[in-house]
C-alpha cells in the first residue's frame, strides 16, 4: 500500500531551535491528530531508556514504559535498526490507528520521527499482553477465571468487528495473536500493532498481497494463495479463542501421537464428543454449556473454506447469546504447517522460511491429510447456516 495517496505525510526542514536537529535534516510529519514527540523528551520519559522501564520486545524492537511531564504513563515502541517493521509499516501503523477510536483498540498518542529514530507512543496498559498473562512464564501470568476469559474473547471480537465493518475504510489487521492483544488495569482487551494492517474500501472484496503474519495464526488459504480477505483475521481469532480457553499456544503445544496443533486436536475432540478436554486445567469452575459454545464458535472461525466462516458481527452474536450452533454443517479446519518451525518446536516468520530455497512444503493439512485447493471453497449455490 502506498501511503502517499493519503496526503497526510509531508517533508519539512526543521531548524535546530525548533526540534534540536540540524537545519539540513528533514522530518516526516504525522497526521494532525497525532502528537509529534522529540527523541530528547522520550529519553527523559524513560530514564534514558533504562532497562528497568523495558516492558516488552519483539522483531520490531523494544517497548518501554515512560512517564510524560504531566504524569501520563505511556508505552513507547522503539523500532530497532534491524526491525522487521520498516518505514512503510511504521507509517502504516500511524495512519491506521490515528484514524480509528474504539474501546477495544489501543490508542495511539503520538510518534517520534527524528533522524534514524522511529518510535510510536501508545496509551500504557498495565497488564501487558494476553500472551504474557495467559501463555507466559508462571511468575508473569495473571489469574484468569472464566468470566475474565470470556470478556477478553468478547472485547477482542468487538474490536475486530469495528475494524472490519465500521471503520472507514474497513481494516484487516493481518496479525491477530495473543501478543497483539493488550490488557488494561481491568483486563479489558485492546488490539494493538497495526504494522501489517491493510485498508479495504467498500468496493474491494480481497487483495492479492505478499503473505505476512505469524505461524499458527495464518489462515491456510491466505498462506497458500496470498489472497487476503477479512476471513483471514477471523481464522486467527478462532485460534485465539482456543488458546484463551485451553491456556495453550497453538504454535508450541502438541497433542496426541500425531503431535497435532491445538486447532486439529480440538476438531478431533469434537468428533469424539470430548470438547471439554481442551479446557485449561487451571479453570476449576466454569459454565460448561457456555464454554462449549465458545469452542464451537472457534471451530466455525477456523473452517478450511474461508467463505464458510462467519463475519465478525455474526461471531459477536454467537458469543454473546445462548443459542444452539449448527455444528453438523461445520467443515474441518484447514491448517498451515511450517515443517521447519514445527521440527524446532517454535513459531517463526512465514516470509523467512518461504525464502529458504529447496524446501518442499505441503502447507495444507487436514488432520494430517493433504487438502486440495478445490476443497477450499464450497460448491456454487451452497449456503451456510451458522446457527439455528
Amino acid at each position: 500500500m502506498n501511503l502517499s495517496c493519503f496526503g497526510v505525510f509531508k517533508s519539512k526542514s526543521k531548524s535546530s531551535k525548533e526540534k534540536n536537529v540540524k537545519s539540513s535534516e528533514t522530518e516526516e510529519i504525522a497526521p494532525d491528530n497525532v502528537r509529534l514527540f522529540s527523541h530528547h523528551s522520550l529519553r527523559s520519559a524513560t530514564g534514558n531508556f533504562h532497562q528497568s522501564n523495558r516492558v516488552g520486545a519483539g522483531g520490531f524492537g523494544v517497548v518501554y514504559r515512560g512517564v510524560l511531564p504531566n504524569g501520563t504513563e505511556v508505552a513507547i515502541k522503539s523500532l530497532s535498526a534491524e526491525s522487521k517493521q520498516g518505514n512503510r509499516e511504521f507509517l502504516t501503523e500511524i495512519e491506521m490507528i490515528s484514524n480509528v477510536r474504539h474501546p477495544n483498540l489501543v490508542q495511539l498518542i503520538g510518534c517520534c520521527i527524528e533522524g534514524s529514530n522511529r518510535m510510536l507512543i501508545y496509551e500504557y496498559l498495565e497488564n501487558n499482553s494476553l500472551a504474557s498473562a495467559l501463555l507466559g512464564p508462571n511468575n508473569k501470568r495473571s489469574t484468569l477465571d472464566w468470566p475474565k476469559r470470556a470478556a477478553i474473547c468478547m472485547g477482542t471480537a468487538h474490536g475486530l468487528a469495528f475494524l472490519h465493518e465500521e471503520a472507514k475504510p474497513h481494516i484487516v489487521h493481518r496479525d491477530i495473536k495473543a501478543s497483539n492483544i493488550l490488557l488494561d488495569r481491568e483486563l479489558c482487551p485492546k488490539i494493538g500493532d497495526f504494522g501489517l494492517a491493510k485498508l479495504f474500501p467498500d468496493n474491494v472484496t480481497h487483495l492479492s498481497t505478499k503473505v505476512a503474519g505469524t505461524m499458527g495464526y495464518l489462515a491456510p488459504e491466505y498462506a497458500l494463495l496470498g489472497q487476503l480477505t477479512r476471513k483471514a483475521d477471523i481464522y486467527s481469532f478462532g485460534v485465539l479463542i482456543l488458546e484463551i480457553i485451553s491456556g495453550r499456544s497453538n504454535t508450541k503445544a502438541a497433542f496426541g501421537e500425531d503431535l497435532m496443533l491445538l486447532v486439529e486436536w480440538t476438531w478431533k475432540l469434537k468428533e469424539e464428543d470430548r470438547l471439554l478436554e481442551i479446557v485449561d486445567p487451571e479453570l476449576i469452575e466454569f459454565p460448561e454449556e457456555e464454554v462449549v459454545r465458545f469452542i464451537k464458535v472457534a471451530l466455525f472461525c477456523t473452517q478450511a473454506a474461508s467463505s464458510q466462516r462467519p463475519s465478525m458481527t455474526q461471531v459477536v452474536e454467537m458469543l454473546s447469546k445462548e443459542m444452539n450452533l449448527n455444528v453438523n454443517s461445520l467443515i474441518q479446519p484447514g491448517v498451515y504447517k511450517d515443517q521447519i518451525s514445527q521440527s524446532s518446536g517454535g513459531s517463526s516468520s512465514l516470509e523467512t522460511n518461504q525464502a529458504q530455497k529447496g524446501k518442499s512444503i505441503n502447507p495444507f493439512t487436514h488432520l494430517g491429510n493433504s487438502l486440495s485447493i478445490s476443497t477450499m471453497e464450497p460448491r456454487k449455490g451452497e449456503e451456510k447456516e451458522y446457527y439455528l
